[in-house]
């Protein structure tokens, strides 16, 4: 988890890149947390940022 959002976020771009699949930030009780999109199962209302490095 991290507890900075700019730094979540470029992880999440970054993981996105490398792995070429959908990547979720989202935010929990510890901070934010990424990965990937199908593996999320959290509140949809929790969810900040989605990275899909076939839209970019």
């Amino acid at each position: 988890m991290a507890t900075d959002l700019t730094l979540a976020n470029r992880y999440a771009h970054s993981l996105a890149a490398s792995l070429m699949v959908p990547v979720t930030v989202f935010r929990s009780e510890a901070g934010y947390g990424v990965v990937t999109s199908d593996e999320y199962e959290g509140d949809p209302a929790d969810v900040l940022t989605e990275f899909d490095p076939y839209e970019e």
